[in-house]
């Protein structure tokens, strides 16, 4: 074992007991604060304007798969498209769910389908909203850009893998004054997001969602085990800085 893998297992070792007392620590009722995002705020206000419109929330889940490096990123949108099918549920209004990768598509059809539990007829009729357009990016950002551009969208949510194809959807959205919300992690496709999105989930925090949206116990535990572990190692740091000085 190296020097690197060493380090990697004493990080799992500490993380992993951290991680478990937090989330037992929410699930028990300490609910931490947790700093304001405007974006997550927004998200909770796309579905009671679309309401109140009869308009549908177009939600993209990006052009990453489950099995690629954008896996991360991919569950960050299924996390956010979790929440508005929770809402949609309740409010018969579903969302427009869209994605170029066919791996994420019975997940999100998943997604869709659960919050109507027995309810088969409601489920169907809310999963054929759920759409796979094509595995080319540039293909795909066509699809989305009519969507938005001829279909009765109030809102546009994109949250997930993400390249340049980014600004074509963002755009055809803006130029019909739609609110949108997104977030993604490639710093490429970060300038994107900023110039067309009302509101932005940059890098890390989009990763929050389940915490956020959800107020699940055990997304609520990683983050505060993640604060823990960066104090920690900013404490590391700084120690072995003050020992290399002085000795």
């Amino acid at each position: 074992m190296n020097e690197t893998q060493l380090v990697l297992l004493l990080f799992i070792l500490v993380f992993l007991p951290v991680f478990y007392l937090s989330g037992r620590r929410v699930q028990e009722g300490e609910m931490p604060d947790l700093r304001p995002i405007l974006a997550f705020d927004a998200l909770r206000g796309v579905t009671a304007r679309a309401i109140e419109t009869g308009r549908a929330v177009h939600i993209s889940l990006g052009v990453g798969s489950i099995n690629s490096d954008e896996t991360a990123d991919s569950l960050a949108g299924l996390s956010v498209l979790e929440y508005f099918a929770d809402q949609s549920a309740a409010t018969g209004v579903p969302p427009i769910v869209t994605m170029a990768s066919s791996t994420l598509l019975p997940l999100a059809q998943d997604v869709i389908r659960r919050p109507y539990g027995a309810d088969r007829e409601e489920a169907t009729g809310a999963i054929r909203h759920v759409r796979w357009i094509a595995p080319e990016p540039a293909a795909y950002a066509a699809g989305v850009m009519d969507i938005v551009g001829t279909e009765a969208v109030d809102a546009n949510v994109m949250v997930g893998a993400f390249g340049d194809e980014y600004l074509l959807m963002g755009e055809a959205a803006s130029r019909r004054k739609i609110t949108q919300v997104g977030g993604a992690s490639d710093p490429s496709v970060l300038p994107f997001v900023y110039v067309t999105a009302d509101q932005t989930l940059m890098g890390e925090d989009m990763y929050a969602a389940g915490a956020y949206l959800g107020r699940k116990p055990w997304h609520i535990g990683s983050l505060l085990a993640q604060d823990f572990m960066r104090w920690g190692i900013v404490i590391v740091i700084v120690a072995l800085v003050a020992l290399k000085t002085l000795f």
